[in-house]
């Protein structure tokens, strides 16, 4: 004589199969955020199966719902220095520093050449400064 099961709701064959289907979903996105190089190795990361049931009057059928949440971990920012201040005309200019160091000049590993600090190539500041004529006979206000 077979025992009947007090309780049949198995999660795998529940909605067709449906449950099952938004688990291994889940579980892919939390494989792939775990693979993920932009993400800290250490961080949990969450999967959460939620049951909704919602009982009829008389006591006897309920409507469940079924959802699967996950919890990923953040990307890692990035980090980098910004270097602030006014040009002559008092205009804001605003340039990631390059070099490692203020002032600091630095050979570009991607092209060879050298560079200043905020990454523009030394030869093309030079260029330019070359062809300003300072006017030293001119008084400023």
């Amino acid at each position: 004589m077979s025992k009947k099961k007090v309780i049949n709701f198995d999660l795998s064959k529940i909605a067709e199969g449906g449950v099952q289907v938004k688990l291994n979903r889940a579980l892919k996105q939390v494989a792939d955020n775990i693979l993920d190089l932009n993400t800290d190795p250490t961080k949990k990361r969450k999967v959460q199966i939620n049951i909704t049931l919602v009982p009829n009057e008389k006591r006897n059928a309920s409507d469940v719902t079924v959802e699967v949440k996950t919890t990923l971990a953040p990307e890692i920012g990035v980090p980098t220095t910004m270097l602030l201040g006014r040009d002559a005309n008092g205009e804001v200019n605003v340039n990631e520093l390059k070099s490692g160091i203020k002032g600091q000049t630095y050979i570009d590993p991607d092209d060879g050449k050298v560079k200043t600090d905020t990454g523009e190539p030394v030869e093309e500041v030079e260029k330019e400064e070359k062809h300003k004529i300072i006017d030293l006979q001119k008084k400023e206000n």
